[in-house]
């Protein structure tokens, strides 16, 4: 079976040259103390995953004696796999931007003002705890094996580290059914006209059947990052500037029902000024 460690490793090589064709080519889109950070936070992401798959990947196979089928691996199996696994993750993308405790996690991400192939490096530390790895459940439960699980996400996310780039323009048919460059730019974008749209992994198809897909317009000058006061660029404040937030609202609240919108709520950003209301997030 394939070792999920290994694949991202493996891929490495080309997204280094990705990022030195592009640096080369537009500089301009760089910052190196932005990359650098982007960096770190990818260790500490791959640290964090790693450690939270040697703790939980027993009782992934303990959910696995329960599946419903026993799904042998083929050509047929292998895709389905790979479109199911898809679909969940436009789920976990969605809910990431819709629910606080998931945005705590996500926003570590959308927090660079840049948007380059390192941006893709730029993920959260917190993933395992706020729950991504509930979203892979179903597919456990179905009847894939957690290993090859595991290594379908590794893959989905080895390509959503190409369509982080402003170097590719509009790929005419392929923007139907796949995401790209274009429909992810839009993503990371905080204009108010794009904010909590195309959450697809690979496929955009999710988008355009449940509602949130919007094509880059060609009148409206992209601002990445998020709205709200950015937290300092250092790997502590990035990872959980956001988290204090959540926690501090969660504190302040005086009712359950306070409380729980604090932590599950739709997400509010950091504030301009430490006593301002919070405002509502991208």
């Amino acid at each position: 079976m394939i070792d999920v460690s290994l694949i991202l490793l493996a891929l490495s090589p080309a997204f280094l040259l990705c990022v030195a064709w592009e640096y080369i080519k537009h500089h301009e889109y760089y910052d190196w103390r932005d990359s650098m950070l982007n960096a770190l936070l990818a260790l500490l992401h791959q640290g964090s995953d790693a450690l939270a798959l040697l703790v939980l990947m027993p009782l992934f196979y303990w959910l696995h004696q329960f599946a419903l089928f026993t799904i042998e691996l083929n050509l047929f199996t292998l895709l389905f796999g790979f479109i199911l696994q898809d679909f969940l993750y436009y789920w976990f993308h969605r809910a990431s931007h819709c629910i606080h405790w998931l945005w705590s996690a996500h926003v570590v991400h959308h927090s660079s003002n840049k948007m380059n192939f390192t941006t893709a490096f730029r993920q959260s530390l917190l993933y395992p705890i706020v729950g991504m790895w509930l979203f892979w459940l179903p597919m456990i439960l179905l009847g894939f094996t957690p290993t090859l699980v595991f290594a379908i996400v590794a893959i989905n996310l080895a390509f959503q580290f190409f369509v982080h780039t402003q170097t590719v323009n509009r790929l005419g048919m392929v923007e139907r059914i796949f995401n790209t460059p274009s429909h992810h730019r839009v993503h990371h974008a905080s204009n108010p006209d794009y904010i909590d749209k195309n959450f697809a992994g690979v496929l955009i198809i999710w988008d355009k059947l449940f509602g949130t897909f919007v094509e880059e317009r060609k009148d409206i000058i992209i601002c990445y990052g998020i709205r709200g006061a950015a937290p300092k660029q250092n790997p502590v404040d990035v990872s959980f500037a956001q988290w204090r937030h959540m926690f501090h609202r969660f504190s302040q609240a005086n009712t359950l029902k306070g409380k729980w919108l604090a932590l599950f709520g739709y997400p509010t950003h950091l504030p301009d000024k430490p006593k301002s209301t919070p405002s509502v997030k991208p």
